[in-house]
């Protein structure tokens, strides 16, 4: 089954400038079946599948983001170096529902591009992209580097896959995998509800020793507080992946994903967050997952995450 598809070049269009003062003239695209990238490249990588978010019981649709996101970010100014380069190698695709063959494709091609010394943002898709993103490090930094996960998100997505993987599982996998390697499992959430965890999530993030803050302390007023758990944390790995689930935001701000609450975070509270992340230059990894167009009114969810992508982009 091909998992790979090109990028598209109707995803890139807006006003014209002649003068790349928008991010769809900065951008070029590249096949990655046929065409080598330069080395030290920002690398755009989608991960269209919905299938985790399918198992989960949760609304389809995600698998649509990648392409949404690029459509908003395209048409956002550019403020980006004329040394940096930035390339849309295309999504890695799920259409026959394995999406454990999609994971290890994404994973693959992670690590690949990290071979060659780019760094790769990856675009969402389910959060079941974060087993597949997560191995993809592994297998590119090896065993001696301990890789912490910060994850933006509502849910701990902790569930047993004792009956199959999903999109509320990953963390749970990549928790399993560090007990049976022997390392550690280094992983704070950021944001978490209490109407959206049960009480067997809880008990597994306490036994597993995740570090989480809850969603009435996750606030731009209670900074100085995150900050404090973000500098305990960061000096315990040596590098960090970060992952940006759109539930996790206020539906006033997010509409468009599988699960909407308008009792989520707001986006002030977790670009300071990301600030504090991108200072420690140990970010090695960033995707950005569970948006739904599906389910978006006036593109506002698919606003949010270009306008986080365009944050990261300029702060590498």
């Amino acid at each position: 089954m091909e998992r790979y598809q090109k990028p598209k070049t109707e995803n890139w269009t807006g006003r014209k400038s002649e003068q790349q003062l928008y991010l769809h003239e900065k951008i070029a695209l590249l096949d990655l079946e046929k065409q080598a990238i330069p080395e030290s490249s920002i690398v755009l990588l989608g991960y269209s599948c919905d299938e985790g978010v399918k198992r989960n019981q949760g609304r389809i649709g995600a698998s649509k983001g990648p392409d949404l996101i690029r459509k908003a970010f395209s048409k956002m100014p550019n403020h980006l170096s004329s040394t940096t380069h930035i390339y849309d190698v295309g999504n890695i695709i799920c259409a026959d529902g394995d999406m454990e063959n999609t994971q290890l494709e994404l994973s693959q091609r992670v690590s690949k591009l990290l071979d060659k010394n780019n760094y790769p943002i990856l675009l969402g898709g389910g959060h079941d992209i974060a087993y597949g993103h997560y191995n993809g490090l592994k297998k590119h930094f090896g065993q001696t580097k301990k890789i912490g996960i910060i994850n933006f998100d509502a849910h701990f997505d902790l569930r047993s896959n004792k009956n199959e993987n999903n999109s509320g599982t990953p963390f749970y996998q990549i928790g399993q995998d560090c007990m049976s390697e022997n390392t550690d499992f280094m992983y704070l959430a950021l944001g978490i509800r209490k109407d959206a965890n049960d009480q067997i999530l809880f008990k597994t993030a306490n036994e597993l020793g995740v570090n989480y803050i809850e969603n009435s302390d996750f606030t731009l007023h209670n900074l100085a507080q995150i900050e404090k758990v973000l500098s305990k944390f960061i000096p315990q790995v040596d590098l960090l992946y970060v992952t940006i689930d759109l539930d996790g935001f206020s539906s006033a701000y997010a509409p468009g994903v599988s699960a909407p609450s308008p009792m989520g975070f707001s986006p002030d509270v977790v670009l300071k967050c990301l600030q504090h992340l991108f200072d420690s230059k140990k970010v090695v990894g960033i995707d950005i997952v569970e948006i739904n167009p599906t389910h978006d009114i006036d593109n506002q969810t698919a606003k949010l995450a270009a306008s986080l992508l365009h944050f990261a982009v300029h702060s590498l």
